[in-house]
């Protein structure tokens, strides 16, 4: 019999306090996420990579690189490689650990399953998508 997954305590208490998702997401990310621990230095992900996961900062720096170049740097409360699987493409960027860094992951079904199920998280993750995209 499989037990039901429960949401991680520090992770909702990352969420909750540095992102504006309502408490029943944080609950579902914290639940269907992964937490992960990442070194200074480490890529996280490889620009013209096929996606599969985006990742929530919880703690840390990451720095986002196009063609090896710094654009932006990213602390607790971001969302990064969700791009690659909201638009369907390969990675547009690389995220590279600045510092120890904490993050949420969420593979690709759970990913998908979160913007299936709930409508305001899938329009703020699109609407964020399309502005950086935009932003270039």
């Amino acid at each position: 019999m499989s037990r039901k997954q429960k949401a991680d305590p520090e992770v909702v208490e990352a969420l909750t306090e540095h992102t504006s998702f309502d408490k029943g997401v944080i609950k579902q990310l914290a639940t269907v996420g992964t937490a992960v621990n990442i070194p200074p230095g480490w890529s996280i992900i490889m620009e013209t990579t096929p996606a599969d996961a985006a990742y929530i900062v919880l703690a840390g720096i990451v720095e986002i690189r196009k063609g090896g170049e710094v654009v932006a740097h990213l602390g607790a409360g971001d969302v990064f490689g969700e791009i690659a699987l909201v638009n369907h493409r390969l990675r547009n960027a690389s995220a590279v650990a600045q510092t120890q860094v904490k993050a949420l992951r969420l593979g690709e079904d759970a990913f998908a399953s979160l913007l299936e199920q709930d409508q305001g998280f899938a329009d703020t993750l699109r609407s964020y998508a399309e502005t950086r995209l935009t932003g270039d």
